[in-house]
């Protein structure tokens, strides 16, 4: 926003007198639907744009002063399920009445109400929040901060962290490297070999994300021997997903001292039985898929069910939750803390990488 009213001119005098407006997707999205009639937007989409003082619930007006930013072109921020505005379709009045963002949506459509509730959504990349309830809780171990949703006057926060390369391993290998010609076939071939034979894959092609926050980090393979084959540098990709969301797990319940008692999973890749399996294995905990996963769109529908009387309460929704498979640790504690410290060994030793 400072960079472009900045650079073009008379725009942030317009931006004063409301003639310039700002908004995230959302925002946009609703302005268009009711007709340019509502510029609003909603606690989790403010809370993202580094404007939004997630304790207060308002704007910071240190920050906008700070960077010369006019509160006139602001949205106005509401709850993430109440009756923002109407849009009309061939004369019927439709109300528009659901906004979070994707995460917090997906959240909410796992019905991780309570603090210590958790999902893990496996997509490109991996996003696991947990519900901290009506606390924010500021994170020492590499996690964001963020609202997890607003309904009737009640904030809940939540720790998001986030895995750069999750999907996108098995993608580098299809793509890339040729291993397979489908993604749903790693699954297959990860499975025809008892473990990795000691090979660890660290995908950090963009560098490591939480909880590590390390931009100079390069992917790297360790532990290759004469008899490393295909099938193994699979399973160690596959693994890999699985041990950056424990490295999440295990920083949140550092941050909140809670103990997760299970990760609810959803996203692309969670229909991948084999990396499932892992998840819990190297987790210790209970993994469970929803028969439904498409958990952002499900999530945003039940909040604007909630505004316009198609649920009552949040009890109502979590009764619609259904599982589809659960998985279960079957992993002794030794085992699975030789294999996080193999993994920790190799995170450590691509540290920094690019700088030299």
């Amino acid at each position: 926003i400072k960079w472009i009213l900045d650079r073009v001119e008379g725009a942030r005098e317009r931006a004063r007198r409301g003639e310039i407006l700002f908004g995230t997707v959302d925002t946009w999205l609703l302005w268009k639907l009711t007709n340019g009639a509502v510029h609003a937007t909603d606690v989790t989409n403010a809370s993202r744009t580094m404007l939004y003082d997630i304790r207060k619930l308002d704007w910071d007006d240190t920050l906008l002063q700070a960077l010369d930013i006019p509160r006139a072109m602001l949205p106005q921020v509401r709850s993430s399920s109440e009756i923002y505005g109407y849009t009309d379709i061939q004369g019927v009045q439709i109300p528009i009445s659901g906004m979070a963002g994707d995460q917090q949506a997906a959240l909410f459509g796992q019905g991780c109400f309570s603090s210590g509730d958790a999902k893990n959504t496996y997509g490109t990349g991996c996003f696991l929040l947990m519900n901290t309830g009506t606390t924010a809780c500021e994170s020492k171990n590499g996690l964001l901060t963020t609202i997890g949703i607003q309904i009737g006057g009640e904030t809940h926060y939540a720790l998001e962290g986030s895995v750069f390369v999750g999907g996108a391993v098995i993608q580098w290998l299809r793509d890339e490297m040729r291993f397979f010609t489908e993604s749903r076939d790693a699954e297959y071939y990860a499975k025809k070999v008892p473990d990795t034979g000691g090979v660890y894959l660290v995908p950090a092609f963009t560098g490591l994300g939480a909880p590590y926050w390390d931009m100079y980090a390069r992917g790297a393979l360790f532990g290759l021997t004469r008899g490393t084959s295909r099938d193994h540098i699979i399973r160690a990709a596959q693994e890999s997903i699985a041990y950056q969301s424990a490295d999440l797990v295990a920083a949140m319940e550092k941050d909140t001292g809670l103990c997760i008692p299970e990760l609810k999973v959803d996203g692309g890749a969670s229909r991948d039985s084999f990396l499932m399996q892992f998840q819990a294995d190297i987790l210790g905990k209970s993994v469970r898929r929803p028969m439904i996963r498409e958990t952002t769109a499900l999530g945003v529908a039940y909040l604007a069910g909630l505004a316009t009387g198609v649920w009552q309460t949040k009890d109502d929704i979590r009764r619609l939750w259904k599982c589809d498979v659960t998985y279960e640790p079957d992993m002794d504690d030794a085992a699975r803390g030789e294999k996080l410290a193999g993994w920790h060994n190799a995170v450590s030793r691509t540290r920094g990488w690019a700088r030299g």
